[in-house]
């Protein structure tokens, strides 16, 4: 007969322990779960990701409803256990109220009983931690929120709706994250800590004063040595905050992100030990022998961890006990470090970041102009700790180093940038099997090489499809590359990495050949001829955009090929309706314009009117049915606020009213705007003309920016962006007049067209071509090529046509009448 394994906790740290229990022994246990949530478990590294919307919340699920009965565990979900008897060896747990459960959203599966009692051969707490609350006077009042769940990040966007302002309590990791979310809701923000500096559990004082720097410089207000002592409301919202030294800040929204503190109420209500975490021993049992504990919630050897290294090597640990593969095995701690991207800059910190041992060697270099900080403690010649801040090019083999305990090259130069030969700092073909060589996963050396042993697999992406190696942030493609050429000599090809779209087997420059030379102008006819005329929403909505690039006249448009947005010129939202975005050139518009905006508005019933961050604006909540009348109605073109192509064009005043005003930006920003609407791309391009330095319109950090200087002067910027992603822009070119802005905007702008990935922003673009080397093409034409995008460029500019002209004359029957057949089936295949 089985024993019985309950898990109280369906986090990161409960889940892992049974999918590691399982790898090891599938019939070992009958086992069952607790979760508080009422659905399978997620990454809540992502949150941030959900916060600044570039994840849903279901792409950063780990585990689903359907995992947990493939593998006959039960789960009981919106439970909260409260005690455990150990003597009688039961756990007790009480269904959560609706106002309790942090997700509250019905969901199938639920567990229907309001008490349950279960027996336990052997239990595994990981109850995980909760988030620090300062005492703060109105820390409750609405639009307060914390950061700790996807109902956290739900309820922190919808409020941000009505928001201009925003302050995050914390300058941590976690409150720097919420404050890039809260960046991308188009709100000001500033992160107020109480240190005397951001990170100081990562940085020293000197990065973290050129981090806080980089942050001003991407519009975040940082207020370090700053206390809160009071949140304040007025009409029932959050107004301002009260500092102890009097000071006052305006705010509409409070994010509190101070760190976290383990739970431990469920071992202390029943009599097990606990100090700042639940106390463990090395084969992470509490002091009842039947009682596991792991991840954040414990104490082990007087520490505890808020990272996921730690928590993947403890529950290796216990299920290696729990299964009794190795009954010897034992968890001493972690060296704990990360590699991460602070709001675009990019930090590596690993082991201490300060000594006060004279016999430590310091190497320090720093270039504060670049935004570049190293900082390398060595103690018996291995590294101690590390801080890599603007340039983390080889965090990868400091951390591999670091964790391993490796000897270090006599030139310690070479660890900070690497040997003059180029050969490797050091080789993952010389790690240990027991070398974690994805953090994200938790995937070490050994079952990476198992699966090329045992799995055929000789390519990284393999290898990840594998074992989830290097499928998190990516950081570690290049260690799994070294692991497999240490076991079959040499990592194999995989083309399908280099598709332009999944079901065609060709990257970008063949695909296009092919399609030019053979005359490829629908989608149907490209899939037939090429792809063997397999049916693959995703290679259809990718091949609809690049015909459209290659053949601008005389593309064959198959609405089938294209997403929901696309067939109807609007922005479908949640609830079904579609967002309607007219056209205002250079974020100028008339009493007359707004209007015919004001009066649509209140006939369509419009549910929000919403100013946007690239100065138009939004009615939501229009039904499809009245598309075309609401677009009549407004008398403006389509703003093609929908689809993958240039959007718009933010300006400020200029020289028309602003007394610092160096340029015409208003009169430049209405001619680029007019000469590139609805010119399709791989994806979206936002830009911006501002009419001096002080950049009030945002040009910097802008697909493409361009900024008036003096001397009658603009400058070009490619390559910025501040949404999930913050960069600021390459300076391409500095030119003399309006007219060579159009010229070398063209330029680049084809060349991204016909070069760049399928759903590969500019930024992401500029970075892996390099900005000098698209200055050789773009300005010095060393391809010759210059003239060619120019009239490439020139032939998609003429072939504009308005697609809200489609009221006049639908493309097919019903294109507005609701929700058709070859819609539906077309958005559930997309969506699985």
């Amino acid at each position: 007969m089985k024993r019985r394994l309950v898990v109280i906790g369906n986090g990161m740290a409960g889940a892992r322990a049974v999918e590691e229990i399982l790898k090891r022994d599938p019939e070992a246990f009958d086992i069952l779960m607790f979760g508080a949530e009422p659905y399978g478990n997620y990454n809540r590294i992502l949150l941030s990701n959900v916060l600044n919307q570039t994840q849903s919340p279901s792409e950063i699920f780990l585990n689903t409803l359907e995992w947990y009965q493939e593998n006959n565990i039960t789960l009981h979900v919106g439970m909260k256990v409260t005690h455990i008897d150990r003597v009688s060896k039961k756990v007790f747990a009480l269904k959560l109220s609706a106002e309790d459960i942090p997700y509250n959203k019905a969901i199938q599966g639920i567990d229907g009983d309001h008490f349950v009692e279960v027996p336990y051969d052997e239990l595994i707490i990981a109850t995980g931690s909760r988030p620090f609350v300062p005492r703060i006077k109105g820390s409750e009042l609405p639009g307060v929120f914390l950061f700790r769940t996807i109902e956290d990040c739900d309820q922190i966007a919808d409020y941000a709706k009505g928001c201009q302002k925003a302050v995050v309590i914390g300058g941590g990791l976690l409150g720097l994250e919420a404050a890039r979310g809260l960046m991308t809701h188009d709100l000001e923000v500033s992160v107020i800590e109480a240190a005397d500096q951001l990170m100081p559990s990562q940085l020293d004082l000197e990065s973290a004063n050129l981090l806080e720097r980089a942050m001003g410089a991407m519009g975040l207000r940082v207020f370090t040595k700053t206390f809160t002592s009071q949140i304040v409301a007025k009409d029932g919202r959050v107004s301002r905050l009260i500092f102890k030294d009097g000071g006052i800040l305006e705010t509409d929204i409070v994010v509190i992100s101070a760190g976290i503190v383990p739970m431990t109420e469920v071992a202390e209500k029943s009599g097990l030990k606990t100090n700042k975490g639940i106390l463990c021993d090395d084969q992470m049992r509490t002091e009842d022998p039947h009682i596991f504990a792991v991840g954040e919630c414990i104490e082990h050897r007087g520490l505890t961890y808020g990272l996921v290294e730690p928590i993947w090597q403890q529950v290796g640990v216990m299920a290696d006990i729990l299964t009794g593969v190795n009954s010897e095995t034992r968890y001493v701690g972690s060296k704990t470090g990360t590699k991460l991207k602070v709001m675009g800059v990019d930090l590596a910190s690993m082991g201490e970041k300060e000594t006060d041992e004279n016999d430590d060697e310091v190497l320090v270099y720093r270039d504060p102009n670049r935004g570049i900080y190293k900082k390398l403690i060595v103690r018996e010649n291995k590294i101690h700790g590390a801080i890599l801040l603007g340039d983390t090019g080889l965090s990868d083999s400091l951390m591999q180093l670091f964790m391993n305990e490796k000897e270090l090259p006599e030139n310690r130069g070479e660890i900070l940038f690497g040997s003059i030969d180029g050969s490797k700092l050091l080789d993952a073909g010389d790690l240990p099997d027991s070398a974690q060589i994805c953090g994200c996963n938790g995937v070490c050396k050994g079952e990476i090489v198992s699966a090329i042993e045992n799995g055929n697999c000789s390519s990284v992406a393999a290898v990840g499809a594998k074992t989830k190696a290097g499928m998190g942030c990516g950081s570690c493609r290049g260690f799994i590359a070294q692991v497999i050429e240490s076991v079959v000599g040499e990592v194999s090809y995989d083309a399908s990495e280099h598709y332009y779209v999944p079901g065609i087997p060709f990257e970008k420059s063949q695909l296009v050949r092919e399609i030019r030379s053979n005359g490829l102008k629908s989608v149907s006819v490209v899939l037939a001829t090429l792809g063997g005329g397999q049916e693959d929403p995703t290679t259809k909505t990718g091949l609809a955009s690049l015909l459209k690039t290659l053949w601008p006249k005389e593309y064959e448009d198959e609405r089938d090929a294209r997403f929901i947005n696309d067939r109807v010129h609007a922005n479908i939202q949640k609830d079904g309706t579609f967002s309607v975005v007219p056209r205002i050139i250079g974020g100028v518009t008339t009493p007359e314009e707004l209007l015919r905006i004001a009066q649509a508005a209140v006939k369509y019933k419009a549910k929000m009117v919403k100013f946007t961050g690239g100065q138009r604006i939004d009615l939501l909540g229009i039904k499809k049915e009245d598309l075309p009348n609401i677009w009549k109605d407004i008398g403006l073109p389509s703003g093609h606020a929908y689809t993958k192509a240039f959007r718009t064009v933010k300006s400020c005043v200029g020289t028309d009213f602003c007394r610092f005003g160096l340029g015409d930006s208003i009169s430049l920003a209405k001619e680029i705007e007019m000469r590139f609407q609805g010119v399709e791309a791989p994806h979206k391009v936002k830009m911006a003309v501002t009419g001096c330095p002080r950049n009030c319109a945002e040009a910097l950090v802008k697909d493409v920016g361009v900024v008036a200087i003096e001397g009658g002067q603009w400058e070009i910027y490619i390559g910025g962006a501040a949404g999930s992603t913050i960069r600021k822009g390459d300076l391409l070119c500095t030119v003399d007049n309006p007219q060579a802005v159009i010229q070398y905007t063209s330029r680049f702008l084809e060349y991204y067209r016909e070069h760049a990935k399928y759903l590969e922003r500019t930024y992401g673009f500029v970075e892996r071509i390099g900005i000098d080397l698209l200055k050789g093409i773009l300005i010095d034409d060393n391809m010759g090529i210059c003239l060619n995008l120019e009239s490439k460029m020139q032939e998609a500019v003429d072939a504009y046509k308005d697609p809200w002209k489609e009221a006049e004359d639908p493309v097919y029957p019903f294109q507005f009448d609701g929700p058709q057949l070859i819609e539906v089936l077309q958005e559930a295949e997309n969506n699985g």
